[in-house]
């Protein structure tokens, strides 16, 4: 496998997954694993799964292993779904995976509406305002901030994706929550679980995970036990390290 210039080669050590990344763009985080571990893809080999604003690739790369479902992953910076394409070669993934390199806003003119089983969305979580600061590196600023897409078009494209009863997984920032579930349920997306994820015991949230369901009873929201990120030590909690690093010894 070749890399770039700068680029490396991390590993997600708890299913074995290899990613190219690189310092000079937008790297996953833990966020990212914490949605694949919270999604619940459908499984069998002919289901639909997309996970839309993918980055270099990370969540779906990740969900990979969770389910024999083609994934689609959209992208639409060319340099990280070039990584994200290549990241899927290394690991074998060709047969199960691709990239389209995108705008989110023009997915439907290359996937079929109401075809999807499952979306999963880890989204610039910053409004694009005049006066919000931005970083200077653009690979950072798109993926942090909405500057080619918005929490609204997301929700509605996910929908328009998604079949009856399909479901649809986000992670986001807690003071934004109220505007996901207005546009989920606007967009014909039930909320069905919520997790809240905090860095540290005492501390506020800074995370939370969706799982909504098109077309489903708005009745029956579960909030799931709380995560959190680290110990009194600074070090990642049994529940953080076993997503992270499984049976194996952290590096």
């Amino acid at each position: 496998m070749c890399l770039n210039k700068n680029e490396r080669i991390d590993m997600l050590y708890s299913n074995d997954v290899k990613i190219i990344q690189s310092a000079e763009v937008f790297s996953f985080s833990l966020d990212a694993v914490l949605l694949a571990n919270f999604a619940e893809p459908i499984k069998k080999i002919s289901g639909q799964v997309a996970d839309l604003c993918a980055g270099n690739g990370a969540v779906g790369l990740f969900l990979s292993s969770k389910t024999k479902a083609h994934i689609v992953e959209i992208e639409i910076q060319e340099r990280l779904a070039d990584m994200a394409k290549r990241s899927i070669k290394l690991n074998e993934l060709t047969n199960q995976m691709e990239v389209l390199n995108i705008d989110l806003a023009n997915a439907y003119n290359y996937l079929r509406k109401d075809s999807f089983d499952t979306i999963t969305c880890n989204p610039p979580y910053f409004p694009n305002l005049n006066d919000s600061k931005k970083n200077e590196n653009p690979y950072y600023a798109i993926a942090r901030h909405e500057i080619t897409v918005n929490l609204e078009k997301i929700v509605e494209i996910a929908s328009g994706l998604l079949k009856m009863n399909g479901k649809a997984y986000f992670v986001h920032r807690p003071e934004r929550s109220l505007e996901l579930l207005t546009l989920l349920q606007k967009n014909r997306l039930a909320p069905k679980k919520i997790q809240l994820v905090y860095p540290k015991k005492g501390r506020e949230a800074n995370m939370i995970l969706v799982e909504a369901i098109k077309d489903g009873h708005r009745q029956g929201i579960r909030f799931l036990p709380p995560i959190t990120v680290y110990n009194e030590d600074d070090q990642y909690g049994s529940f953080v390290q076993e997503i992270l690093y499984g049976g194996k010894k952290a590096e």
